[in-house]
């Protein structure tokens, strides 16, 4: 039996909001409305789906990490830079406005506006 990831529900206080961050961020296709969800597809076929649990509200927060090659990490990483968003090289948020070789590969982290921590990398953990 063949498991695969299908989709994932993303708290957000704005669901609308965050989906269209996400997808332009990401140069993905625009979000579509999908029940109480604002739906973005990736490239692999995963669905994001973002749920509003409105302004002021309590949840709690993910890590989302992306494979991405090189021409998609230097479009994305140059997306953050010129939106002004804070990045850093490590999870902890301790390497500011760097990113990080890990295994041969770039990657960096930078925080959604309802500071979900994404994550890019070129290259999976532990295959350099």
């Amino acid at each position: 039996m063949a498991v695969r990831l299908d989709h994932m529900i993303i708290p957000a206080a704005d669901g609308e909001h965050a989906a269209r961050w996400f997808s332009t961020l990401f140069g993905l296709a625009e979000p579509v409305r999908f029940s109480v969800f604002w739906q973005v597809t990736t490239d692999d076929g995963v669905d994001f789906d973002f749920d509003t649990y409105g302004p002021g509200s309590s949840f709690t927060t993910g890590h989302y990490a992306f494979l991405v090659d090189d021409d998609g990490f230097d479009a994305i990483l140059g997306r953050i830079r010129a939106d002004g968003l804070s990045h850093w090289a490590d999870p902890g948020r301790n390497e500011s406005g760097t990113i990080n070789r890990h295994d041969g590969g770039r990657g960096v982290y930078f925080a959604s506006p309802d500071d979900h921590l994404f994550e890019i990398i070129t290259v999976p953990y532990g295959s350099g």
